[in-house]
């Protein structure tokens, strides 16, 4: 019987079912899964990637699956990753976002995948850039990235995304409030959802304020009024995207944006790699609870044992 083909030539090949798996195995750091993710690195870079973030209760899912629809009307493949919270019994994915995207699950040119954060700070998990190069490989023109919601520290799409999509609604208190939930300092769309509520008039008066205060020469941020539950607005949020594209597309700031992506991703690599090396140290030398419970008797000082452990590994 013939050896399958890796996983990487399936994947290329459009093989759904190998895709799926690829990106399980890279989200449970399977031994081998980065080697196909190796190979089909040549294959990405043309997709074009759309982070959609936001307060949780904004209605970013709804958002998303509108857009999906637009997008399929052109007849464009689309790719989503969508980040939910950490199941504390499974440690998987709730998968909330899935479930709101259900009437495209029969589309053979829309692939829907739930990450579960796993802990990870940001709004994003761990594995999204792996699984944004697996659809970008196969072929998905657009890939959207829907973050898990947490509020004010969810700025890792900005590094992850071609354009970044905020998603406020009315209500969400005056001008200092909204300077203070930073995430809004991050989009290059804001989108305004749920504008048939009261108060939808003054919250775009309040963002279109906050935007005046930033320095001068900042790039433009459009605003698009949207009642998403009704499809009002999905057109209009496409088309501000596509503005931005063709923006950024050639643009020293495009570039400079590419470079930046690149820079994060490496920068969480190195990170990644650094922290299992120093666990594997630690374990060949009893443990890292070994050196907790020295650190919690007083007999060795945190930074110290940071040190140490950070040196052995460095040698």
């Amino acid at each position: 019987m013939p050896a399958a083909a890796p996983l990487s030539e399936r994947v290329l090949a459009g093989d759904i079912r190998a895709a799926a798996r690829l990106m399980r195995d890279l989200d449970d750091r399977v031994a081998g899964a980065i080697e196909d993710l190796k190979r089909l690195y040549p294959h990405t870079g043309r997709a074009y990637v759309v982070g959609v973030t936001g307060n949780p209760g904004a209605g970013k899912s709804t958002v998303v699956d509108g857009l999906i629809e637009h997008y399929r009307k052109e007849g464009r493949r689309v790719g989503v990753v969508a980040v939910d919270p950490t199941s504390p019994f499974s440690g998987g994915a709730i998968l909330g976002d899935r479930i709101r995207m259900q009437r495209h699950a029969t589309d053979s040119d829309v692939f829907i995948r739930s990450l579960a954060t796993r802990g990870h700070m940001g709004g994003l998990s761990r594995s999204t850039a792996d699984v944004v190069a697996v659809l970008d490989a196969m072929g998905f023109e657009i890939v959207l990235v829907e973050t898990v919601g947490v509020g004010q520290d969810e700025v890792d799409v900005v590094s992850m995304a071609h354009t970044a999509v905020v998603v406020t609604v009315p209500g969400l208190g005056d001008e200092i409030q909204a300077i203070k939930a930073g995430i809004l300092e991050i989009a290059d769309v804001l989108v305004v959802n749920k504008c048939d509520r009261e108060g939808a008039d003054r919250t775009v008066r309040d963002l279109t304020g906050m935007l005046e205060l930033r320095p001068a020469g900042a790039p433009d941020v459009e605003i698009v009024r949207m009642v998403a539950t009704k499809g009002e607005g999905i057109g209009e949020l496409a088309a501000a995207i596509a503005r931005h594209r063709t923006h950024m597309q050639g643009s020293p700031g495009g570039r400079e944006r590419l470079r930046q992506r690149a820079q994060a991703q490496l920068m969480e690599l190195l990170q990644e790699r650094f922290a299992d090396a120093t666990v594997r140290h630690l374990a060949a030398r009893g443990g890292i609870q070994a050196l907790a419970e020295a650190i919690a008797q007083r007999r060795i000082d945190p930074y110290t044992a940071a040190d140490e452990a950070a040196s052995a590994v460095l040698r």
